[in-house]
């Protein structure tokens, strides 16, 4: 028997005018949904895509990435810079270079910067900030990730 009498008696109290068999399905649905969206964030994995050279954006994406480490500790985290986004991972240019520098550190988060854009901004990989990584083309990075099943999150406020 799934579920007892008292558990039917107190769901009728509760919602008296869904019957019986109704409650008891609506009820296996809402577990279901939840063993769904608790298997969902087991699978945590977001690529935040930055292009704006502007310190607001770059805190926030910052602000994102330590709040996510902090609720979800195993998720899966890149933030890939091109345009004017490489600010965030340039010694000199970035306004929250310790931060990024403390994060590149975590297994789950990684700073990959577009060579392309480096090329055309005559930057080195000298000039990045420790544990920043280059890829060839951050744009190609980003939907190889969204191929991957990546959530994507265009870094902007």
């Amino acid at each position: 028997m799934p579920f007892s009498r008292d558990f039917c008696k107190q769901s009728y109290l509760l919602y008296p005018k869904i019957p019986i068999m109704n409650k008891n399905i609506l009820l296996l649905g809402m577990l279901l949904c939840t063993g769904f969206f608790a298997a969902a964030q087991k699978d945590y994995r977001v690529v935040f895509d930055m292009t704006s050279k502007d310190s607001i954006d770059q805190q926030a994406v910052i602000r994102w990435l330590n709040e996510i480490v902090k609720a979800e500790p195993n998720a899966k985290m890149e933030v890939v810079m091109y345009g004017k986004g490489l600010g965030l991972a340039v010694k000199d240019k970035s306004f929250v270079s310790d931060e990024v520098v403390r994060l590149a550190a975590n297994k789950n988060v990684a700073f990959r910067v577009c060579r392309v854009a480096m090329q055309n901004q005559g930057i080195s990989e000298s000039q990045l900030l420790p544990g920043v990584q280059t890829v060839p083309d951050g744009i190609y990075e980003i939907i190889s990730k969204q191929r991957e099943n990546w959530g994507y999150i265009k870094v902007k406020n």
